[in-house]
């Protein structure tokens, strides 16, 4: 019998690269690959690489250099570099440490397979192509293992909008949807094996032409896929949130009441030299007419501090913004150059009046999450629990509005949904007892 080749996978940056994670250790294995959870005794190490964050590439470059005393001890042993650093630094990735033997774009990972038994014959693989062929339609039918209660289902990819401080459009290209009965049959297959709750991803998923009613028409079609309870979507741009699309936070039961809908900043000025194509107004006229449909929704948005340009007056803005809205839960950043966008040849913000803004920001975001988090002590809320906890016969799970609920409890497992009465407020979590 031959004995498995170990496929090591870290996975950097969006929910969309665990998605593409998942995929690509599924494609390897149709190669004679198994998962391990560590480098130390892989085959192959895949490094599943995201551009956004600041200095990203250079990261990656020194993650590689931690694995050189591997490669050293093992010439046999194949490293890899997917994702979207790969996308933008190509063959500089191989030029710049030998010792990577595969380079795959997001694009492209269909053909791992190829590629792999390349790097198996000692040559050097690499592709970032943008191929015509859609490579969902390449991959190998998803094995039929149990999963657990939640997935990622990617169903649409790249973005037009061309932001002036992201990489996404030349990382990922242009927009692609995923036809809807395609959607649907992988979601099945993942309700068969367990999945009780799927969250749709794309980089701009509210902009899914691959139904004929677009976004909202698949999350109503998967509402009636039996045995799935929950639906979500992430991540969306306010300039695509379609009427029919805002209905149905009001009257698709499956679709939780939680939206994340990146705003980035409060300042009009700020706005257009982000090239965001709205401006603060028409966001918070957005907002109301969602809550308007859905008044407890849970809002989630990205915010990005001392994008070049920005005043004090600006950032005021932004904090004004943020108190009109008041969110549930948020993610800030500050500004970081990425080469080839548009702002990259742009003057900054002093870094230290950057760094300053950014801790006014996220101390007002921080106090409106807890106060979301404050208000569910005492309500009930239905939870869906996805793994043990690190306290004997704790279990903890999702409640509608993505809040971390932690309950003692013999009466609930993994893949149940339970009413639970919330009964405490702690750090990023709820406590709670089994209704």
């Amino acid at each position: 019998m031959t004995t498995p080749k170990k496929l090591f996978i870290k996975t950097y940056g969006c929910q969309m690269n665990v998605y593409d994670s998942e995929r690509m250790a599924e494609t390897l294995g149709q190669q004679g690959y198994v998962a391990t959870d560590t480098a130390n005794d892989a085959d192959m190490i895949l490094l599943n690489t995201c551009h956004i964050r600041e200095k990203a590439a250079e990261k990656i470059y020194s993650e590689l250099g931690r694995y050189r005393p591997l490669k050293d001890a093992n010439p046999d042993l194949k490293i890899g570099v997917a994702g979207c650093v790969a996308q933008a630094e190509g063959a500089e990735i191989m030029a710049r440490q030998p010792m990577v033997d595969l380079v795959v774009g997001p694009q492209s990972y269909h053909r791992l397979p190829e590629l792999e038994a390349k790097a198996r014959r000692g040559e050097k693989a690499l592709d970032t192509d943008f191929p015509e062929e859609d490579k969902f339609e390449h991959l190998a039918a998803r094995p039929k293992a149990k999963r657990g209660p939640t997935a990622f289902l990617t169903v649409q990819e790249g973005c037009d909008k061309f932001c002036a401080f992201c990489v996404v459009p030349y990382t990922r290209g242009a927009e692609v949807s995923r036809p809807a009965e395609r959607v649907m049959s992988e979601a099945r297959d993942l309700v068969e094996r367990g999945v009780r709750e799927i969250t749709l991803l794309g980089q701009n998923v509210n902009a899914y032409h691959g139904h004929a009613r677009g976004l909202s028409g698949l999350i109503r079609d998967l509402a009636t896929a039996g045995g799935l309870e929950r639906i979500r979507f992430t991540t969306s741009h306010p300039n695509d949130m379609q009427d029919d699309l805002i209905a149905a936070h009001g009257d698709c039961e499956k679709l939780m009441p939680y939206l994340h809908l990146p705003v980035q900043s409060g300042s009009d000025k700020i706005l257009k030299a982000m090239n965001r194509k709205h401006t603060a107004e028409s966001y918070i006229k957005l907002i109301e007419r969602i809550r308007g449909v859905r008044p407890d929704l849970l809002l989630s948005s990205d915010f990005i501090v001392g994008f070049p340009g920005e005043t004090e007056a600006d950032f005021q803005a932004t904090l004004d913004l943020v108190e009109t809205v008041g969110y549930g839960q948020a993610y800030s950043f500050k500004y970081s150059a990425r080469p080839g966008t548009p702002a990259a040849e742009r003057a900054e913000v002093d870094g230290a009046e950057a760094d300053e803004r950014l801790q006014r920001l996220q101390a007002l975001l921080t106090r409106q999450q807890k106060a979301a988090q404050d208000a569910m002590v005492g309500r009930e809320v239905t939870v869906l629990f996805e793994k043990p906890g690190r306290l004997p016969g704790q279990m903890v799970g999702k409640s509608e509005y993505l809040h971390a609920v932690h309950v003692t409890s013999d009466a609930v497992a993994r893949g149940d949904l339970a009413k639970v009465r919330i009964v405490e407020s702690v750090r990023n979590s709820l406590a709670g007892v089994v209704v």
